[in-house]
């Protein structure tokens, strides 16, 4: 299981007092009223960032950083990612779990065929669907509903699912 989880990624500058805007890759954005810090992971470290201010705008958080006062000092931070740990994470309802989790999953049929390797998970609005890439490179669309997902092991990385009828069809 992954110790961090990404919430966002930071897309531009705010201004010119060192605020930004952040994509949320959460399912909640409202979640970052009540997160104190984040990490960033500048592509060769992960820095520890206390948060000092929360705002919306449309479908963007809008961050301030305490210490980081300007433009200048939150510029070359665009496109990065925002994790938390996994301690600061959302407590999860029964059959739920984090796409970090999810990614990597080894997924079988009811009848025993390994289909491949969960690889992307989209979220749609009526359901999310996952994305398994098959060992010939090809991918198959599974939507994520009980009739189709049978059982979820993340200790063991993999996934047991019935392929609907025309599901596999060309």
């Amino acid at each position: 299981m992954e110790q961090f989880l990404r919430v966002g990624v930071i897309s531009s500058t705010h201004g010119v007092r060192g605020e930004v805007k952040v994509y949320p890759t959460t399912d909640d954005p409202a979640r970052f009223q009540q997160l104190k810090k984040v990490l960033l992971d500048t592509g060769k470290e992960r820095m520890s960032l206390e948060i000092d201010g929360v705002k919306f705008f449309k479908n963007l958080v809008i961050l301030k950083f305490r210490g980081l006062d300007s433009i200048e000092a939150v510029e070359g931070y665009k496109g990065k990612d925002l994790y938390i740990s996994r301690e600061d994470a959302v407590p999860l309802s029964e059959n739920e779990n984090f796409i970090a989790d999810l990614i990597g999953m080894e997924v079988r049929t009811d009848k025993g065929v390994s289909l491949g390797v969960l690889s992307d998970v989209m979220e749609t609005g009526a359901n999310d669907v996952y994305v398994v890439k098959t060992p010939e490179g090809r991918e198959i669309l599974l939507p994520a509903i009980r009739d189709c997902i049978l059982e979820v092991n993340v200790e063991e990385k993999r996934m047991l699912v019935h392929v609907l009828e025309g599901l596999l069809d060309l």
